[in-house]
C-alpha cells in the first residue's frame, strides 16, 4: 500500500526511475527518511532485509543514479530485493493508463497489480522466462563473448523462451541458433531473478552432442571450447552464469585431476 513517507520512517530505500537506482556513494541508501530527504514522498514497503523494512520510491534523484548491476557483489538477497524494486517501479511507471481503454489505472490494495476502474482490466508485472546453459565437452566448456557485453567477458549461452515452446526446446533452439551445435543430457540446476530488464533465468547444464561451432554474428563476437583450467575472463561471482561455470569446472577437476 502506497503512503507518504514520515520523518521517523527508516530502513533500506530503493529509489528508482526508468530502471535506474539511487546509489549515493555507490551503495543502496539505508537510514532515516528525514536524513535522506525523503519525507512526504509516496512509497511502498516491498519487503524486509536484516529485519528492517525495504521501501520503494518512484523518484528521479538526478545525481548518483546508477544500475542495479552495481549491487551484484552484495549479498544475493539484497541484490534480488533491489532488482525487484526496480522492476516494480518500472511496472508502476509504465501502467498509469489502461492499454485497452486508455483510462487512468490505480494500484491494487491486495497484490502487485494495476487495476482499471473503467473496463476492470487487471495488469501484473511481466516476467520474461530465459534459459541459460553450460555445455561441457570432455574437459572443456563452451564459452562465448556476447555482442551486448563488450567488456571482454566470456560466459555461457542464454536466450529468451519463445511462445509455445518448453524450456528444453528453448535450450536446443538457442544453442543451435547461436553456435550451430547440438546438446544432450540436459539437466536443470537452479533459477535466478534477473532484472535486466524483467527476466527469470532458468539454468541448465548439458553435454556436447554434435556439430562444429559456427557463431551467429548478431548474437556473439566469439565462442570456443575452453579447458577447465585455462579459462578467459568470466562473469562476476553471484551470477547464475558464474555458478554454472564453476560447477562445470568442479566436475572436470574431479574427473581429470
Amino acid at each position: 500500500m502506497e503512503r507518504p513517507i514520515e520523518k521517523l520512517d527508516h530502513g533500506w530505500w530503493i529509489v528508482s526511475h526508468e530502471q535506474k537506482l539511487w546509489l549515493p556513494h555507490g551503495e543502496l541508501p539505508y537510514g532515516n527518511a528525514q536524513a535522506l530527504d525523503l519525507v512526504g514522498v509516496p512509497a511502498r514497503q516491498i519487503g524486509e532485509w536484516q529485519n528492517e523494512p525495504v521501501w520503494l520510491v518512484n523518484q528521479n534523484r538526478r545525481q548518483e543514479m546508477g544500475s542495479v548491476r552495481q549491487l551484484m557483489d552484495q549479498d544475493v538477497g539484497l541484490f534480488q530485493l533491489a532488482g525487484r524494486g526496480v522492476q516494480l517501479a518500472e511496472f508502476f511507471r509504465s501502467h498509469k493508463f489502461c492499454g485497452y481503454c486508455g483510462h487512468t489505472m490505480h494500484n491494487s490494495k491486495s497484490e502487485w497489480a494495476m487495476l482499471c476502474g473503467h473496463c476492470h482490466e487487471r495488469y501484473y508485472p511481466q516476467i520474461a522466462p530465459c534459459i541459460i546453459v553450460a555445455i561441457r565437452r570432455e574437459d572443456k566448456i563452451l564459452l562465448a563473448q556476447h555482442t551486448r557485453h563488450r567488456n571482454g567477458v566470456y560466459t555461457v549461452l542464454a536466450g529468451f523462451v519463445e511462445v509455445g515452446e518448453t524450456l528444453e526446446q528453448a535450450v536446443a533452439r538457442e544453442v543451435m541458433e547461436e553456435s550451430s551445435i547440438r546438446v544432450k543430457n540436459l539437466r536443470y540446476v537452479t533459477s535466478q531473478p534477473w532484472p535486466f530488464p524483467q527476466s527469470l533465468m532458468t539454468a541448465f547444464v548439458a553435454d556436447y552432442d554434435s556439430g562444429d561451432i559456427k557463431i551467429d554474428p548478431k548474437e556473439l563476437l566469439d565462442a570456443g571450447w575452453y579447458r577447465y583450467d585455462q579459462l578467459p575472463l568470466l562473469p562476476p561471482p553471484g551470477t547464475v552464469a558464474r555458478r554454472l561455470i564453476e560447477d562445470t569446472v568442479a566436475q572436470c577437476r574431479a574427473e581429470y585431476e
